[in-house]
């Protein structure tokens, strides 16, 4: 899952890209509202963490402006601002959900996996596919109940083909969910990533339509 993380305080914002890229998220970290809004404008995320108080455009402008441009993916409220008032105003243009700083690593990231879960439109926080489970918050994959060891990019990537099951993802779809700004894959990353998931689960797993993406069926 890629990560817009919107935040002007530099030891909050590095504490916090740290932290979310630690626990198997790609993070891509502005520091003001402009450019915020820019990324959204010319690249995809699936979600965005928003501070309010920000220079050049404020984080309501920049909720406002997404949506306005109909983009749909969760955006979580991160601010200081505690008054009910704001909480309302937040929530009613569009943002999913509103944290008070400051705030518990762990309960950030469990929300963020749990908009996520409703993003893709499935209520059960494991996904499973026949004998094959991934637990999101364990960061756990198990084969007919025997655990079995993927890297932080391998679990990213079976994770994204889990929750579009039936869909047809194009490299480029995936490429901008796995990887950041600071990241620079080798042009044949995502096939060696396919490759290595193929051998711990299994050729017939993920499906190559030439031309077009991969896909896990139904």
């Amino acid at each position: 899952m890629r990560i817009l993380l919107v935040e002007d305080d530099p030891q909050l914002g590095d504490g916090l890209t740290v932290g979310l890229r630690q626990a198997g998220f790609a993070v891509d970290w502005v520091k003001d509202g402009h450019a915020a809004d820019h990324a959204l404008h010319a690249e995809s995320f699936d979600l965005v963490v928003l501070d309010l108080g920000l220079p050049r455009l404020s984080g309501m402008d920049v909720l406002s402006r997404a949506r306005q441009r109909g983009q749909a993916m969760p955006i979580l409220i991160l601010t200081a601002r505690d008054a009910t008032g704001d909480k309302v105003s937040g929530l009613d243009a569009g943002a999913d959900d509103y944290l008070v700083k400051p705030i518990d690593l762990d309960e950030l990231t469990a929300r963020i996996r749990a908009l996520a879960r409703r993003s893709a439109g499935r209520a059960a926080p494991l996904l499973i596919h026949g004998e094959l489970a991934l637990d999101p918050a364990a960061h756990v994959v198990t084969l007919a109940g025997q655990p079995v060891e993927l890297s932080s990019r391998e679990f990213s990537l079976l994770q994204m083909l889990l929750e579009n099951t039936g869909r047809v993802l194009s490299r480029t779809q995936l490429e901008q969910s796995l990887y950041g700004w600071r990241d620079e894959p080798d042009s044949n990353a995502l096939e060696v990533h396919i490759h290595h998931l193929r051998k711990k689960l299994g050729s017939d797993l993920i499906r190559t339509l030439r031309g077009v993406g991969y896909t896990i069926a139904k």
